[in-house]
């Protein structure tokens, strides 16, 4: 068998109702959805290691959820993990006429204009119509937040110089510091935050920033320096509890100096 028929097989024996894996043969589609979206994640902090070791290896546990997924899919009657890729292969196939059909050249920037073009006719097609129909709502909300701007784009809705999402941002600020001043309940600032969060990440959008990676690096930061100030307290006796805010200044100060900062770019 090729490695593929083997784990094919190997899925097929865990999920066997008599002498498979108690815990496989109970996952249903929805129960192995966040297990999909770790396993997606973790294939972007292998690649962010550099480490192609990691890389191969997390992306056989990507594989292995659609294989999962395929599986439960086929018992029930449904499709199997060939009708997987197939649909695939028409897809890229359909998606890209100019290299297996007119064999002329595109640019970048027009391979992606007519590859939006054709996903719009595709939902349309299936009767999602809408200019923000089928963007997913299982993306990082921030993720998800870009790409709805981006497609309001599209059709004209959108800041025409990037002044006007940052004037945007003020406004959002403004609005959720008034619920804090004025008292208001809970889900009104929450709804305000994230109008704020909203407007950031479209301000990022137009900046080219993408607030998913610049929120994820941002945590990697702060963990950094944060186990530095942990080394640093424990090279000298000192209990984090007992740190007053000057202190903790002080140490963060020192661990901010101590980690590389983040490679100039451009």
């Amino acid at each position: 068998m090729t490695a593929l028929e083997e784990l094919l097989e190997v899925m097929r024996r865990l999920r066997d109702p008599q002498t498979g894996c108690a815990w496989d043969r109970e996952q249903t589609l929805s129960s192995i959805v966040p297990h999909t979206l770790e396993e997606a994640h973790e294939v972007a902090d292998a690649i962010a290691s550099g480490s192609m070791t990691a890389i191969r290896d997390e992306l056989g546990d990507l594989l292995f959820q659609v294989v999962f997924l395929a599986r439960i899919a086929e018992e029930q009657g449904e499709f199997a993990f060939d009708d997987v890729a197939r649909a695939i292969v028409d897809k890229l196939v359909r998606r890209h006429p100019h290299v297996f059909q007119h064999h002329q050249s595109l640019t970048s920037s027009e391979q992606t204009a007519a590859w939006e073009s054709m996903k719009a006719a595709e939902r349309r097609a299936d009767g999602a119509d809408g200019v923000l129909a089928g963007v997913a709502r299982s993306l990082p909300a921030l993720t998800r937040a870009a790409k709805l701007g981006k497609r309001a784009a599209r059709v004209g809705f959108d800041w025409p110089e990037v002044d006007g999402v940052r004037a945007k941002v003020d406004e959002e600020l403004a609005e959720f510091e008034a619920t804090l001043r004025d008292g208001e309940s809970a889900a009104r600032r929450e709804e305000e935050f994230g109008d704020m969060l909203f407007a950031l990440a479209n301000w990022g959008r137009h900046l080219g920033i993408d607030p998913e990676a610049a929120l994820r690096a941002a945590n990697g930061k702060f963990e950094s320096r944060f186990a530095a100030m942990e080394r640093f307290a424990a090279a000298r006796g000192i209990a984090l509890g007992s740190l007053d805010l000057e202190a903790w200044e002080r140490l963060w100060q020192e661990a901010k100096n101590s980690t590389p900062k983040s490679p100039p770019t451009g």
